[in-house]
Parts: C-alpha cells; structure tokens; sequence
C-alpha cells in the first residue's frame, strides 16, 4: 500500500499551504476584525479569490468537469489533503471557492440540472461570482429522518408553489447568497422515498421571510445558519432540480461527498489545536514543571496525535473507495468518518482549551471556535446516531449473511 500522495497533489499541497501562509494569515486578524464590526464579506475577499484563481487554485474539489468548467478535476484522494489544508483557517475555503455549501451545491448541479440551470446557476457558483444555500432540515420534524420533511411543492398550472419552514441553512444571510436548493415534498401520499423533490428559488423571490440568523453555542455567523419561511413561493415549473420524485436520492448523493469534505476540513482543525497544545505545553511551567512535563497533558497529546492518524487514514479510505466503486458503495466508511471525526474534534479542541485556561474560551486562539464547529458537525448531514445506527444495520447483515461462522472461535467445552 502506498500512502505517498500523487506528484499532482503533492505539487498542490505546498501551493495551497504556501497561499495560506502568504496571503491568508496575514488578514486573518482583519478578517476576524471586520466581522465582529459587522463588514461581510470583508473587504478583501474578492482579492484573495481573483488571486487565488489566477494561480489555478480554484475548484479544486469538483472531480469530475465538463471541458468549459474551471476546475482541475481532482480526484477524492488528492483533494482530501488539499481540504485539511484549508480547514486550518476556518474562513479560508472561501477564498479557493472550495467552501460549504456550494460545493455540494455545485455538484447536485452539476449532476441534475439542466442547460437552462447550468448557464443561470452553475456558471456564476463555479466562477464565484454568487454563493447558495441548501434548505433540507426543518424545525417541527425529526430531520434525522429526511422523509419527515412537511415542506410542500404543489404544481400550478406552469408553476410550482412552496410553503414551509426551514432552519439551521447555512449560508442564506450570506449578501452574494443568490440561490436556495429547497427540498420539499411534490407526492406526500407517495412511497416514502418517493415523496420529494428539489426546486430552485432565488432568495429575491417573493413569499421567502429571512426569520432570523440563529447563532451556534451563542457563537454568531456572518454567512448565517438561518431559519427561512416560504409562504406561497411560486416559481416557474422549470425550476424542478431533477424529476419528481427524485429528491430523496438526490439528497443522498450530495451527502456523501458533502459528508467527507467536512471530515477533510475538520483534520486540518484538529491539528491546529494540537499544534497550538503543543506550543502552550512548552511555555507554561505550573509546579516546577512544564506542561506537558505533566501525566495529564502528555497523555493529552499523545491520545490526540492518535486520533488524528487513525482518522486521517479512514478519510482517505474513504476517498478512495468513492473514487473507485461510488459514495453509494462507499456509505459505510462515509457514516463511519463522520461519526467519528466531529467527535475527535471537540474532544482536542477540549483537550487543547484545558491547556490555555481561560484563554481558550476567548477570542484570542481559535480553539472556542473550532470547538462549536466540531460540536455543529455533530448534527450536519445527520446526526452521529443515525450514521451508528446504519453502520450497525450494515453489519449485523453482514453478519446474516454467514450467521454461525464466527461461532468457530468459542471454546465452550463439549457437551454432556
């Protein structure tokens, strides 16, 4: 098995990571700056993009492109440690136009859409001139379970008209939001996996009631996570993302490379919190001894470079098997990471806070914040029951499959 990355990647990994250090870092202060004084996006985003796309790090997530699309067609594989790279500045993915949600919103389109649809929606996601939002959850419902949806898209004549409610969307305050992908139900007497559908709405549309941006663990942001009412949203039957009916699946084949991207960023996260354990460990000497002179923090740092090895290399599995067999082949090491690297994150982002004190909780590192991000992560594209719950579906099926084979290896002793 060889764990060395391509010579393509590895040429984009030292590129991205030296973007990152000579123009991402430097404004990282301005950035936070500017949006706790209500300016966003800030003022230098669009700099940072057009450079960014002139050195062709742009789209590096979308791996497969038609010939007019720029991108670079990576795969899963070499875009995972391009993605880790930029999870270390939360804000940065922006910048290369590799951020949530319009990466997966990029891809429903890219898979679904029509040429009406590409041309108004895909071109301008893809060149970065608007951003979108993806509007599934809603708060009357146990969105665990997406058939539970009661968002309702009923044909009008040429029309269709939406009413419903949606919350936790993320990007929809976003001032270049121009676009929600909405799923709704189109047959809600239908087979259950049947029932939904996914319909363009522009956010100018009339009927579409920003309610309010609700902030995570008190933690406000700028590009929100909004809950949004359609009342009596009509929007013209060419809207239709895909066919009726055809939502639920739609739905499952964002996730999944949706689902692998947060786990790619959220790596990079965790290792910024152990790096910055590290460096606190060495500087603070509370009785006689450094930190990490101490059993506690130690052991902190090492069950931590643990976690991290174990789950990057799950991640990249992961990658790969989307590469090679599809996310539908591929679902139960996708349930798998994202059960498992959220809840990593928190725990060193804890782990790295203790170290700091006081200061962790503060604006002053970034570890409250990768702490929230980790703790939301918990919830997005499913919540870490619903991932355990079908890995031990998958298993238990397996095991049915060739039920009494393990009994082999018991050693009970013979019967009288």
């Amino acid at each position: 098995m060889d764990f060395n990355y391509s010579p393509e990647c590895e040429d984009l990994r030292l590129r991205v990571r030296h973007f990152i250090d000579q123009n991402i870092l430097p404004r990282n202060h301005d950035w936070h700056k500017e949006v706790a004084s209500g300016v966003y996006p800030v003022s230098f985003m669009e700099e940072l993009k057009d450079l960014a796309k002139s050195e062709g790090l742009w789209n590096l997530f979308l791996p497969s492109l038609r010939p007019d699309e720029p991108g670079t067609g990576l795969s899963n594989m070499d875009y995972a440690p391009l993605a880790e790279i930029m999870g270390r500045v939360m804000w940065s993915a922006e910048v290369f136009n590799c951020n949530a949600p319009d990466t997966g919103n990029m891809e429903l389109l890219h898979m679904f859409a029509t040429p009406e649809q590409y041309e108004q929606w895909l071109k301008p996601l893809l060149s970065g001139e608007i951003r979108s939002a993806f509007a599934m959850t809603e708060p009357d419902v146990a969105s665990s379970d997406a058939t539970n949806i009661q968002t309702l898209i009923t044909r009008d004549g040429d029309d269709y008209v939406i009413n419903g409610r949606k919350w936790f969307i993320t990007n929809a305050a976003h001032p270049n939001c121009e676009i929600f992908i909405v799923m709704g139900k189109t047959d809600p007497e239908g087979p259950s996996h049947s029932q939904q559908s996914m319909i363009l709405i522009p956010r100018n549309t009339p009927g579409v009631d920003m309610v309010r941006n609700i902030p995570v663990l008190n933690h406000h942001a700028p590009e929100g996570h909004c809950e949004i009412v359609f009342r009596d949203v009509r929007v013209p039957a060419g809207n239709l993302l895909g066919k009726e009916g055809d939502g639920f699946m739609m739905a499952q084949a964002r996730l999944g490379p949706g689902r692998i991207h947060h786990c790619m960023r959220s790596i990079g996260q965790c290792e910024v919190a152990l790096e910055l354990m590290c460096e606190r460990s060495q500087e603070r000497k509370p009785f006689g001894k450094f930190l990490h002179e101490h059993g506690s923090v130690a052991e902190n740092i090492a069950l931590s470079r643990i976690e991290i090895e174990q789950a990057r290399l799950l991640v990249l599995k992961t990658a790969y098997l989307i590469d090679t067999v599809g996310a539908r082949a591929a679902r139960k090491e996708i349930s798998m990471i994202k059960a498992l690297v959220p809840a990593m994150q928190c725990r060193i982002a804890d782990r790295a806070m203790q170290a700091f004190g006081a200061m962790g909780l503060s604006p002053d590192t970034p570890l409250a914040d990768i702490y929230s991000w980790g703790r939301a992560l918990r919830y997005a594209d499913g919540p870490d029951e619903v991932h355990l719950r079908g890995i031990a579906r998958m298993e238990i099926k397996k095991s049915a499959e060739n039920l009494g084979e393990a009994a082999k290896y018991l050693t009970l002793p013979d019967r009288l």
